[in-house]
C-alpha cells in the first residue's frame, strides 16, 4: 500500500503524467456521456412518428463527444505547465475546433428545421423557393456568431472591428437602399401572396400578362405580345395590381355596353344579344349570358351584355368576335345604333344675319 501511495503522490506531482491521466479520463467521460445521451434520447425519439428528431439526435451526439474531449484536452494542456505560447496555441486550437464543429451542426439543424417547417406549415413565407433564402440568411448569422466566438477563443478584442463593421454597414445600407427595399418587398410579397406564378395580372401601366417568375429582387411578367417585363418588387409592393386569376377560378365575366334606338323592340334585342354570345365558342354556357337594361340614354337605350369566359387571356379576342357579330346582326335585323348628330343650317345668299 505504501508503494501505491508513493507512486500515486509522484503521479500527482508530475504535470505530464497528470495531463495524460486527464486526457484518458476525458476520453472515457466523453464516451460514457455519448453512450448515455444516445441511449436515453433514442428511446424518446423512437416513440415519435416523425424521423425529424432522429436526424437531429444523429447530428448532436458527435459534437457532444468532441466537446467533452476537447475540454479535457484543454485542461490537460493547462495542467502540463507548458510554455505560454504552446499553451496559448493548443488551447486556441481546441476551442476553435469545438466552435467549428458546433457551427457545422447548427447549420445542418437549421436546414433540417426549415425543410420540416415548410412541409408542416401553410405559411406562404415558408415555401420551397424561399427556403434557400432563409437557409442562407441563417448560415450568414450563424457564421458571424461563429467568427465572433473564434476571436474570443484567441483572446482577440474585436470591439474596434465591430464598430468599423457597424459604420461600414450603415454606408452600404445607404448605398444599396434600393436593393434592400426590393429585398424586403420581395419577402413581404411572398408572405402576403397577392399573386403567384402563373396568375394573369393587370398592371397599373396597362400591361396584362402572366407572372413568369417571382424573385427576391424583382418579378417577371410575360405580356400577350411575348415581351418579358421585369419590375422591381418595391414598385410592385407600392402599386395597385389586379389579379384576374385571383378568384375561385380563372373564369372571368366580360361586360359589353352598347346603345340601341328608342324605337327598337327591347325583347328582340336582348334575345339577339344572348344568342350571339352563346354562339361564340369562348363564352361559357354556364353561367348563362344575360342582358341588362341599364338606363335611358340621351341618344338611345343603354344595354349591357354580360357573359363568362374560361380564361382571362382570351378576353381581347372574345370581345372582338362578339362585337363584330353584334354589328353584323344589327345590320341584318335593322337595329340601329344611335350616335350624336349635328345639323348645320347655312344662310341663303343675301340673308342678313343679326349682329
Amino acid at each position: 500500500m505504501s508503494w501505491l501511495q508513493k507512486n500515486y503522490d509522484v503521479a500527482l506531482s508530475n504535470p505530464i503524467i497528470l495531463s495524460v491521466l486527464i486526457i484518458l479520463g476525458a476520453v472515457i467521460a466523453a464516451k460514457i456521456t455519448d453512450m448515455i445521451f444516445t441511449r436515453i434520447f433514442k428511446r424518446i425519439v423512437n416513440k415519435t412518428q416523425t424521423n425529424f428528431d432522429d436526424r437531429i439526435l444523429q447530428l448532436l451526439h458527435r459534437p457532444i463527444f468532441y466537446s467533452i474531449l476537447f475540454i479535457g484536452f484543454s485542461v490537460a494542456v493547462k495542467t502540463a505547465e507548458l510554455p505560454n505560447y504552446i499553451d496559448y496555441a493548443l488551447v486556441g486550437i481546441f476551442k476553435t475546433s469545438t466552435i467549428l464543429i458546433w457551427l457545422f451542426v447548427v447549420m445542418k439543424v437549421l436546414i433540417l428545421s426549415m425543410e420540416w417547417a415548410s412541409q408542416k406549415t401553410s405559411n406562404p413565407l415558408l415555401q420551397q423557393k424561399t427556403l434557400p433564402l432563409f437557409n442562407n440568411l441563417g448560415k450568414i448569422a450563424i457564421g458571424l456568431f461563429g467568427i465572433y466566438f473564434i476571436f474570443l477563443s484567441w483572446d482577440i478584442n474585436i470591439n474596434g472591428i465591430l464598430a468599423s463593421a457597424g459604420v461600414l454597414g450603415v454606408v452600404l445600407g445607404l448605398a444599396a437602399k434600393d436593393t434592400v427595399a426590393n429585398f424586403f418587398a420581395g419577402i413581404f410579397l411572398m408572405a402576403d401572396s397577392p399573386f403567384k406564378e402563373g396568375d394573369y395580372i393587370l398592371l397599373d401601366t396597362g400591361e396584362r400578362g402572366y407572372v413568369k417568375q417571382m424573385g427576391i429582387r424583382s418579378t417577371r411578367f410575360m405580356t400577350r405580345d411575348d415581351i418579358e417585363i421585369t419590375i422591381p418588387n418595391s414598385v410592385i409592393a407600392a402599386s395597385k395590381i389586379v389579379n384576374e386569376s385571383g378568384g375561385p377560378g380563372e373564369t372571368e365575366r366580360v361586360r359589353i355596353t352598347l346603345h340601341v334606338a328608342y324605337e327598337s323592340d327591347i325583347d328582340d334585342v336582348k334575345a339577339l344579344l344572348i344568342s350571339i354570345a352563346l354562339r361564340n365558342e369562348n363564352v361559357l354556357k354556364a353561367p348563362e349570358p344575360r342582358v341588362r337594361f341599364r338606363e335611358f340614354g340621351d341618344h338611345g337605350l343603354k344595354l349591357q351584355l354580360l357573359f363568362w369566359i374560361h380564361k382571362p387571356e382570351i378576353r381581347g379576342r372574345t370581345v372582338d368576335a362578339v362585337n363584330t357579330e353584334i354589328y353584323k346582326q344589327f345590320s341584318q335585323n335593322n337595329i340601329s345604333i344611335p350616335y350624336p348628330t349635328m345639323k348645320v343650317i347655312l344662310p341663303r345668299e343675301g340673308t342678313i344675319l343679326d349682329p
